[in-house]
Order: C-alpha cells, then sequence, then structure tokens
C-alpha cells in the first residue's frame, strides 16, 4: 500500500464520519480516561459515557475508588458487558496506582500493561488522549484496515505495526479517532459500500 494514497483514503473517511465523543474524551483526569477506556471494552461508547459519568459523581477521588465496595461498583456499571470482571479489575487497578505510583498514572507501556483489566488497545488509547504518539487497534481499526488493504494481518499487534509503517508519525493519533467515528457512524452494510468507493481512490 502506497503512504499518498493511504492518507486520501484516511481523509476521505474523516470527510464521511461523525463527531461523535468517543469514551476516552472529555474526562481531564488520566485516572478517569485509564478507568473509562477498560469499562468502554466489548461496549458501545454511547452506553460507557453515561455510566463512567455515574461512578465519578459517587466516588471524585482515584482514593475513593480504590477504597470502593465491589458490589456498590457493580451496580453502577451493570449495564456494561462484563461489569463483575471490570468492577474487580478497576478497584484493583485504583489500588495499584495509589500505592505504586501516588495516585499518578505512569505515561510508560510497559508500566501501564501490568495493570488490571489493560490491554495493548487501552494503553495506547490513554497515551494518544495525553498528547503521545501512539495507534490504538479496535474491532473497527481491525475492520476498515484489512477491508481497506492497509494491513492482511488479523492479530491487533500486528495490524498497529503495519499501520505505524504505512502512516508518518504525525497522523499516528488521528487514525483511531478517524477510524472508529467511521465505525460508529454507519451500519455495516452502509460502512461495506462506502468502504469499496474509498478503497478506489488512488
Amino acid at each position: 500500500m502506497n503512504q499518498k494514497r493511504a492518507l486520501k483514503q484516511l481523509k476521505a473517511l474523516k470527510k464521511l464520519s461523525s463527531r461523535l465523543r468517543l469514551a476516552a474524551q472529555g474526562w481531564h483526569k488520566p485516572w478517569k480516561i485509564l478507568i473509562t477506556t477498560i469499562l468502554s471494552a466489548r461496549n458501545r461508547d454511547s452506553k460507557t459515557i453515561p455510566i463512567a459519568i455515574s461512578l465519578y459523581k459517587k466516588y471524585t477521588s482515584l482514593k475513593k475508588l480504590a477504597n470502593a465496595n465491589i458490589n456498590d461498583i457493580q451496580k453502577i456499571i451493570k449495564p456494561i458487558n462484563y461489569y463483575k470482571t471490570k468492577s474487580k479489575n478497576i478497584i484493583n487497578c485504583a489500588k495499584i496506582l495509589i500505592k505504586d505510583y501516588k495516585g499518578k498514572v505512569p505515561l510508560d507501556f510497559g508500566k501501564l500493561i501490568k495493570l488490571p483489566g489493560v490491554g495493548r488497545k487501552t494503553v495506547n488509547i490513554l497515551l494518544i488522549e495525553m498528547g503521545k504518539k501512539a495507534i490504538a487497534v479496535d474491532t473497527h481499526v481491525a475492520f476498515i484496515s484489512q477491508k481497506l488493504g492497509w494491513t492482511k494481518n488479523k492479530k491487533s499487534h500486528k495490524i498497529e505495526e503495519n499501520l505505524k509503517k504505512l502512516f508518518p508519525k504525525s497522523y499516528w493519533r488521528k487514525v483511531n479517532l478517524i477510524l472508529v467515528r467511521f465505525g460508529q457512524t454507519y451500519s455495516k452494510r452502509r460502512k461495506l459500500e462506502l468502504l469499496k468507493k474509498i478503497k478506489r481512490i488512488r
């Protein structure tokens, strides 16, 4: 895939996308970005955001979240998929951040990936929101990248590697935002129709 062509396709995707708020956006504290991103896994952002707002209304600090009763957390986030596992993970994550990092979220991939409930995608989304150059690969990014011929891989870390080679560093932070917004804007059928047109861009 030619870089110039890929950039044209990315710009076409941006024009066709809505300006939906994504789960990690709009939070003023790194720990809220992290916890919301953990909650958002396997859930639509439109469902995750209001639940996260309710959670932070009750638990206004990381310390309060670390000391929370798991049953109280479960009641708030019950509409979220895997809410029981996520309740345990966000409490344990908060405890580790308080104990090991003095309540601050480390902007280090190796440290973040070890936190409970945190995978490669979650780390990269946090880093992007914190202004770092990264590419986060979720189902939308994987699907669109494969359809447009940006990658032949199915494993997320391999797709991430391909996209980093394809796009200039200055575009890395934009890739997830544009592709996820495009993916959430259209039905699968309409999405496939548009991607066929975009694929023909030279």
